[in-house]
């Protein structure tokens, strides 16, 4: 399996922007379509954005769209989130998962990912 480790996350003001990196071993990431997803406290991990093996393919949850931007480079075996006019309900610890043999699109349901990373946890503040 792949091993993941998320950077990048912290404590902004509402409508700053953050970009979360995750970094992935081995020489194979781009077998895997990558995604990321988050956690808020007392809440269970939603589907944020998932992205194809080369990056021509990207998805997001509807409500995100129109700030979150996902890409990732195979060079660097790194998948990227970029976050804009961050809100304080963006506040969550943020995973990233990858997953071999299915859809980028189907990394909507959080069972089709077969790896995860630790996290690593934004705060918004008002």
């Amino acid at each position: 399996q792949v091993q993941l480790v998320e950077s990048g996350g912290g404590l902004v003001q509402a409508g700053d922007s953050l970009r979360l990196s995750c970094a992935a071993s081995g020489r194979t990431f781009s077998r895997y379509v990558m995604g990321w997803f988050r956690q808020a406290p007392g809440k269970e991990r939603e589907y944020v954005s998932s992205i194809s093996n080369s990056g021509g393919a990207t998805y997001y949850a509807e409500l995100l769209k129109d700030r979150f931007t996902i890409s990732r480079d195979n060079v660097k075996n790194t998948v990227y989130l970029q976050m804009n006019n961050l809100k304080p309900e963006d506040t969550a610890v943020y995973y990233c998962g990858a997953s071999t043999g299915r859809l980028a699109i189907s990394l909507r349901s959080i069972h089709n990912i077969d790896s995860w990373g630790k996290g690593t946890l934004v705060t918004v503040s008002s």
